[in-house]
């Protein structure tokens, strides 16, 4: 049960240069209560956050917080530090660890656990293992976090926050990296500090997770609160609706809203085949003919084994989108790295369409060979290897095509570059609209418009989308949805990977489930539903295909 107001914020404004982060943003929240904080991307959800965080002092407003078992006092424009003293403790959209560290040292970080003069690591990385085991966020903690998927980096940054005793937790998209059985663990920690008199304030874009997990909501728009809810009292559609100003067309519908939709399994999804001819003769196990990906026999190695992809076979065709459902983890990042040329693999084939639909064997290829050749690469971690984050919108908006914006002598053309960026930023509705912002200044979300902007516009016979939507709002979802689907309905073949079940089931043709660096099950999408993939996803059932 909620208790008395454990933080109140009160008309804050943030700005940064031009930019309108918060406009005179509410937010209270009680102790003993999870808290859902929701809006479209640059609403201005995680600056309000960080405001209460203290890594932002507001340049308006009021924030009071009850800390060290007293009432509400003021704390406006406290410091990082005094919040983590005071149990405010902050999970970032994206990360802020020290890859060259171990998972224990991080966890440690500032608060080392020392025998005499040294380091009693051996303490520490028991004490971590404890901390996982008790939680479910299981990690080992003696790996470096470079090595980590960022499935497993997600969980180290929930477990280094409850690892320093934060009383008031704040979460912003804590499950966009993990599987239905981690959120599951996830809520058990949450509800178990919330029962105990604690705070959490959770962001997130899911909305079936709002309403499973939160006592109360409030959403944001355009920097403002423009709502405030008891759950009970909610739909996603309505929360939806709130968010974005209009009606919106969720992904779940139909597949996990029993609450709106009557629930059961999802309907075959209707579909528009593209128009394509046979070239290199059928598919195997699927209703379209002409392979645009083929992938044979593939291992690839890591520094943990030395098959973290174990022998993978599979094939997607023009007009077909294939998802890969699997717990994070389990060779497909690894999978990713090895078509798109950013990791070789030990052994197998990749052979990648050209624009004429001839299959070309790439294997040995480097990453602007296999681009050019007809491979579009959403990554999975935008800030890794999908964007500069210093260089200006436009300039991201044309990474590793650089050679087709020159002018004479090898020179970049400024002015195909800004054309460029001013249709992409129309089309994809990139917030704030200006070109000319370093891409650091924009939201998580946005900084994901441009990702998909940039490789959705370009001429491609294979999109390969690892996490397309991760970290967006729901109405950029609905877009982003539409141009995965518009895009197989051009003939594009797509390799969809996704820790999201709810969306692979919502668009894939076919379902492939990667289990332990292998595919253990192919279904047509029609047969695909959480009860049936969840035993392949964990291990319970199924052998390699």
């Amino acid at each position: 049960m909620s208790g008395a107001t454990s933080v109140r914020m009160a008309g804050i404004v943030k700005r940064f240069g031009p930019v309108i982060a918060n406009a005179g943003a509410d937010l209270e929240v009680a102790s003993g209560e999870i808290h859902a904080l929701v809006g479209e991307n640059g609403a201005g959800k995680s600056t309000l956050m960080r405001v209460l965080a203290g890594m932002y002092p507001p340049d308006g407003g009021t924030v009071e917080a009850a800390v060290g078992g007293t009432g509400l006092r003021d704390v406006t424009g406290w410091s990082t530090r005094a919040a983590i003293d005071a149990g405010v403790g902050m999970v970032h959209q994206h990360f802020m660890l020290v890859p060259t560290l171990t998972v224990a040292e991080n966890l440690i970080l500032g608060r080392e656990l020392r025998r005499g003069l040294s380091l009693d690591l051996a303490a520490a990385e028991r004490e971590v293992r404890e901390l996982s085991e008790r939680t479910g966020l299981r990690v080992d903690p003696s790996r470096l976090v470079s090595d980590l998927s960022v499935g497993e980096a997600q969980r180290v940054e929930i477990l280094k926050t409850i690892y320093r005793g934060a009383r008031v937790l704040i979460l912003d998209e804590p499950t966009a990296v993990l599987s239905p059985p981690e959120v599951n663990e996830l809520w058990k920690v949450l509800r178990r500090l919330r029962d105990e008199g604690g705070t959490v304030v959770l962001i997130t874009h899911k909305l079936d997770e709002v309403i499973d997990i939160s006592e109360t909501i409030t959403v944001m728009r355009a920097g403002r609160t423009v709502g405030r809810m008891k759950t009970a009292d909610a739909t996603p559609r309505g929360i939806a609706r709130m968010m974005v100003g209009r009606e919106v067309v969720l992904a779940m519908d139909g597949v996990a809203l029993g609450r709106e939709t009557g629930g059961g399994a999802p309907e075959a999804r209707p579909r528009e085949p593209g128009t394509v001819s046979p070239r290199e003769g059928p598919v195997p196990g699927s209703q379209f003919p002409v392979p645009a990906l083929r992938v044979e026999n593939l291992a690839v190695p890591s520094p943990r084994k030395p098959n973290e992809v174990d022998n993978v076979s599979f094939t997607v065709a023009r007009g077909e989108i294939l998802g890969i459902a699997g717990v994070e983890g389990n060779g497909q990042t690894e999978l990713i790295e090895a078509i798109t040329g950013l990791r070789a693999a030990s052994s197998g084939t990749i052979s990648i369409a050209d624009s004429s639909g001839t299959l070309r064997d790439v294997t040995t290829r480097d990453v602007r060979a296999r681009a050019d050749t007809g491979l579009s690469h959403i990554p999975e971690d935008r800030h890794r290897r999908g964007l500069v984050l210093e260089y200006s919108v436009a300039d991201n908006l044309i990474l590793g095509q650089q050679h087709r914006f020159t002018g004479g002598a090898n020179v970049l053309d400024h002015t195909r570059i800004a054309s460029n960026a001013a249709g992409r930023i129309k089309t994809f509705d990139i917030r704030p609209p200006d070109e000319s912002l370093p891409a650091r200044a924009l939201s998580g979300g946005n900084q994901q418009k441009i990702v998909i902007a940039r490789e959705m516009g370009r001429d491609f016979t294979v999109l390969i989308a690892a996490q397309p939507t991760r970290g967006v709002d729901v109405g950029a979802i609905e877009f982003i949805h539409e141009q995965l689907r518009k895009a197989r309905a051009d003939g594009k073949a797509i390799l969809l990977i996704s820790a999201d079940l709810v969306e692979i089931l919502a668009l894939s043709d076919r379902v492939a489930v990667m289990y332990g660096g292998r595919m253990v099950v192919t279904l047509a999408g029609t047969e695909a539903t959480r009860e049936v993939l969840g035993p392949y996803m964990t291990g319970a059932q199924g052998t390699a295909a």
